[in-house]
């Protein structure tokens, strides 16, 4: 009862403040970012809203905003690429944003992509651990780790090119770089044993080695811009890098997506979960701004409704992978009764 009388008068409170702000205003992820984009301008072609304002800043970027408060100088919806961490739900709630729906959209794979001017590669996740990580296992042997001494592909893998690893990719802000390292790095790290047992004995040091990029130049903060990435490769054949899958069929006549673990980064092979590099993509909204700031119950159901993000919608012809129908029920009954994120779950 308390909580539903603080959410009625946030929202009364932001209702006087309406008149400040008309549009929907949403930040976050740069792999959300162009379905997003899509939704928005459809709501403001079919509706009397204003199209919402979508700003790229990276899931991490992007939560950091929305959880900063409740009111129209605060975010209405936040983008991510990864689910919503225990310490920003944390924050959220010292700021007040204690109501938050929680909006699985779909799925996205994280590619490991380079030039059509270069050959295709096919790499394990095991290979791209080893080629980017700041401590590898010792070349001589041994259970000990040494700085990363591989300069070129070939140095990791003699089926590798023979070119100097130079990888492209997100900012740690972005939840492409934390699923990446996750899924990817980890992924391979998690392949030698010794450092896999270390996981029961000593988990922070397990996370230190398998999560920790180098920094001696093979990988190359790129910023939150995909397309900034794509240019680059196309002007640097030698070069890969790495970003979502969208971005890869937007772009597949100059890239081409690497094979990881034996298996393509595919539309059939992410909706079916056999690609190793994929994860599914969020959004959250605040859910005192819900009645209060004009189109947003509007611009929910459109992201929501079979013809944006259905199997035949226009989302997954943008590139994005449709869930399953029971999620996408699931999900979209959460949306129509904006039932709260269960933080237990995280």
């Amino acid at each position: 009862m308390k909580r539903t009388l603080v959410l009625a008068a946030a929202a009364a409170a932001l209702a006087g403040q309406a008149q400040a702000r008309d549009y929907i205003s949403i930040v976050g992820s740069s792999t959300v970012y162009p379905f997003a984009t899509v939704v928005a301008e459809q709501f403001g072609k079919t509706t009397d809203f204003k199209t919402p304002t979508i700003e790229s800043t990276g899931s991490g970027g992007g939560l950091k905003l929305f959880c900063a408060g409740i009111g129209v100088e605060h975010p209405d919806v936040a983008n991510a690429s990864r689910r919503i961490k225990k310490s920003e739900i944390e924050k959220c709630a010292r700021n007040g944003v204690n109501d938050v729906v929680e909006v699985k959209i779909g799925y996205d794979g994280i590619v490991f992509a380079n030039s059509r001017k270069a050959g295709p590669v096919r790499i394990s996740r095991e290979q791209i651990f080893l080629a980017l990580a700041k401590e590898v296992p010792d070349p001589n042997g041994g259970e000990t780790l040494v700085p990363n001494p591989y300069m070129k592909w070939s140095d990791v893998d003699a089926s590798l090119p023979g070119t100097g690893i130079e990888v492209l990719g997100p900012p740690p802000t972005s939840g492409t770089r934390d699923a990446f390292v996750e899924l990817a790095l980890e992924g391979g790290c998690k392949k030698i044993g010794w450092i896999k047992a270390m996981r029961k004995t000593d988990k922070k040091r397990y996370k230190a080695i398998c999560h920790t990029v180098r920094e001696d130049g093979a990988y190359v903060e790129a910023g939150e811009n995909d397309n900034l990435i794509v240019q680059k490769l196309d002007a640097n054949p030698a070069a890969f890098g790495v970003f979502g899958y969208s971005f890869l069929d937007q772009n597949s006549d100059k890239l081409q997506g690497g094979v990881v673990d034996g298996v393509a980064p595919t539309f059939e092979n992410i909706a079916d979960q056999s690609y190793p590099v994929s994860r599914p993509l969020y959004f959250y909204v605040k859910k005192a701004h819900v009645g209060a700031i004009p189109g947003m119950t509007e611009y929910l159901a459109e992201f929501t409704s079979e013809k944006a993000w259905g199997p035949e919608g226009y989302l997954a012809d943008k590139g994005m992978i449709p869930m399953p129908d029971a999620e996408r029920k699931t999900f979209s009954g959460d949306v129509k009764s904006l039932s709260n994120l269960n933080l237990a779950a995280n």
